[in-house]
């Protein structure tokens, strides 16, 4: 028996544990922490600050939203909740696309299972997350590759599987970020527009081991015109003219978004750069863990003023070598 092993053995006896149970008995012990420790800051609260602070969540303490949508799959619309005041009424909702069972259940439980191989780190509103992708600070515009070794390995299938559908033909993600919440830290993130500067035109999320709801709100002003019946499919029309019309605050509207396991979920255009996207902690009923993948954006694009450093970037995130940086 080495040094290491005898030193193990003695702090078992001291503990009154047999050898053999330290190992189980540490990673009880561990996994509580997950728990008991809290990365929010500022504003940002989950479960276990908020009861050692005594506090609400002043984000979810906002006014709230008092008109509901759902977004249907099927005709590309917000459709009215039901027993609502605009129940009946609905509005196009363009920019979203859902791709369900974009991976079979085994191919969820290894990504998973790899991922937990690697720590993970706390973050903001009860998450925690991995990322893969350069440094960027957005308040200076800058960005350094040093510590990028690429996106994980176990992405490099689920990438190239993206290139088979034609809205993703030609996305060349050069980020991962991957959250996970849990009921248990009252995980939830706050309705918010990703950057524009660095990240490019298509947010594009994998929903991993329980479905969710993606919000959708706008703080601006303005008022929705809504339809008093959504077509039957996207490609009908409605007739301006004829058809009755109501009209409603922006501001109050939110449209809610199914997020089946195991499925895609693309964002684009007014969905990606007019409507913010967040999660409710009430929407979070079970483990889910999510892997964001981000392009880059015109200016690091061919043509664009920093081109040669996207260039790098892709080089680097298309080895599919990396680590959480």
């Amino acid at each position: 028996m080495d040094y290491n092993s005898r030193k193990a053995s003695r702090k078992r006896t001291r503990l009154g544990l047999p050898n053999g149970e330290m190992t189980a008995a540490a990673a009880a012990a561990k996994a509580s922490e997950v728990f008991q420790e809290c990365g929010c800051k500022g504003i940002r609260t989950c479960l276990i600050c908020e009861r050692q602070r005594q506090v609400d969540p002043p984000w979810q303490l906002s006014p709230k939203k008092t008109h509901r949508f759902l977004y249907c799959v099927d005709t590309g619309w917000a459709v009215g909740a039901e027993d609502s005041d605009f129940e009946g009424w609905a509005f196009p909702f363009p920019g979203v696309t859902l791709i369900e069972d974009f991976v079979t259940r085994e191919e969820e439980a290894e990504m998973v299972r790899l991922m937990d191989c690697d720590p993970w780190k706390l973050s903001q509103s009860g998450r925690r997350k991995q990322d893969y992708g350069p440094r960027v600070n957005f308040r200076k515009q800058k960005l350094k590759t040093a510590g990028f070794l690429g996106l994980p390995s176990f992405s490099r299938e689920v990438v190239q599987r993206m290139g088979l559908y034609p809205s993703l033909e030609d996305f060349q993600p050069v980020e991962q970020c991957n959250l996970d919440y849990s009921p248990e830290r009252g995980s939830a993130i706050d309705p918010h527009l990703d950057d524009a500067w660095l990240w490019g035109e298509r947010l594009v999320s994998l929903n991993l081991l329980s479905p969710t709801v993606m919000s959708m709100s706008q703080k601006g002003p303005g008022n929705l015109l809504l339809s008093s019946a959504p077509p039957a499919s996207p490609k009908d029309s409605v007739d301006s003219a004829t058809a009755p019309c109501r009209s409603v605050p922006c501001q109050d509207v939110e449209v809610a978004i199914p997020v089946p396991r195991r499925s895609l979920l693309v964002l684009a255009g007014a969905a990606r750069h007019q409507w913010t996207h967040g999660i409710h902690r009430r929407h979070i009923k079970a483990r889910r863990v999510c892997a964001t993948f981000r392009e880059l954006s015109a200016e690091f694009r061919p043509g664009g003023r920093q081109q040669d450093l996207g260039f790098e970037l892709l080089q680097i995130s298309c080895s599919f070598q990396g680590r959480p940086v």
